[in-house]
């Protein structure tokens, strides 16, 4: 795996709680050749200076350093055309859930022709919630005992990180794929997506079809089947149109 393929990898923390989870992961990262970690809203602020953080860190200080400290997960996943939430736990809304195998197949792909991919680790105590899957293209699962499915934050990016290095090896080499690459530009990210669901959150709203005051699970439903087709950006130009027009009937 060369250095072109991991900068296309986005590594997130969200909402981390313990110091030596942020250091333990930048030492699993740089094991593996991977460098961008993101640490979206951690409890402790400026955790990659925690004394706890450096010595787990061990000789990854400079993942660690590099890593890039947000409030923002929207603006973390910009850009990315693959966002993968990693969580055991079933939700009757979001995103299509596929395992850890068809998730590392997504991910050769999209590397591949050069699209940027996401990989986002929730809080220890709690995971990922419904917010952020929000802005995945995919919930993944790790196969585990499903008796006790739970892993260490460290350890789960590891399990990740170690079997996506064997992954991201076999396709290095094959990268001369412009039909490809042209095909995973045109996916509209994660954010885009978002965004267009709150202007159609405003247009259902102007024309009386959404009672904010009963929303009931509409929004959720309509995200959930706009996730299942994976929008592109002209896709996203269009239901803004139409949202437009919704908020002009007001």
């Amino acid at each position: 795996m060369n250095i072109e393929t991991s900068a296309l990898l986005r590594w997130v923390l969200v909402e981390t709680s313990h110091p030596g989870n942020v250091g333990s992961a930048a030492r699993a990262l740089k094991t593996m050749g991977f460098s961008d970690l993101r640490l979206i809203n951690p409890k402790i602020k400026g955790v990659a200076s925690h004394p706890e953080a450096i010595a787990l860190a061990s000789g990854a200080a400079d993942v660690l350093e590099g890593s890039i400290e947000n409030d923002s997960l929207t603006t973390s996943v910009e850009g990315c055309s693959l966002v993968l939430g990693l969580t055991s736990r079933d939700r009757e809304f979001g995103p299509p859930a596929i395992d850890w195998e068809a998730a590392k197949s997504l991910i050769g792909a999209s590397v591949q022709s050069g699209g940027q991919v996401a990989l986002l680790f929730g809080p220890e105590r709690t995971g990922l919630d419904n917010e952020h899957l929000a802005l995945c293209t995919h919930r993944v699962w790790l196969d585990a005992n499903p008796d006790y499915p739970s892993l260490n934050l460290a350890q789960a990016l590891m399990v990740c990180a170690y079997t996506l290095r064997e992954t991201l090896t076999q396709h290095d080499g094959k990268r001369n794929a412009l039909a490809n690459r042209e095909e995973m530009a045109d996916f509209a990210d994660p954010a885009a997506v978002a965004a267009m669901l709150e202007h159609w959150r405003e247009g259902l709203e102007a024309i009386g079809y959404l009672d904010p005051a009963k929303p009931k699970k509409l929004m959720p439903r309509i995200q959930a089947l706009f996730a299942r087709s994976r929008l592109h950006k002209e896709e996203i130009d269009l239901l803004r149109g139409i949202a437009k027009q919704m908020l002009l009937r007001k």
